[in-house]
C-alpha cells in the first residue's frame, strides 16, 4: 500500500509499505493491505512501518485509509 506522512512544512515520507502501526487516540492500531476505509485521530507517538524496519515520531494528527492509500497529516514528525 502507498503511505505518505505529511507535516505543515514538508513531506516526511512517501513510499510503499506492507504494514503501518499508528498511535491512535484510543490506542495502537495496525493497517495492512486492503484495510477497510477509515479516518482516525492520532496522538503523539511512533508510526512503525514494515514491522519495525522504519519508525517516525509524530506529534499527533490524523490518518486516512482509503483503497490502499494511507495519508498521515501530522502536526510534526521526525525520523
Amino acid at each position: 500500500m502507498h503511505l505518505e506522512i505529511i507535516t505543515p512544512d514538508r513531506k516526511v515520507f512517501e513510499g510503499e509499505v506492507s504494514s503501518a502501526r499508528f498511535p491512535g487516540a484510543d490506542g495502537l492500531f495496525e493497517v495492512l493491505n486492503n484495510h477497510a476505509p477509515m479516518i482516525s485521530a492520532l496522538k503523539e507517538g511512533d508510526v512503525v512501518l514494515n514491522n519495525g524496519a522504519t519508525t517516525f515520531r509524530i506529534e499527533g494528527g490524523v490518518v486516512e485509509v482509503l483503497r490502499n492509500n494511507v495519508i498521515v497529516l501530522a502536526e510534526g514528525a521526525s525520523a
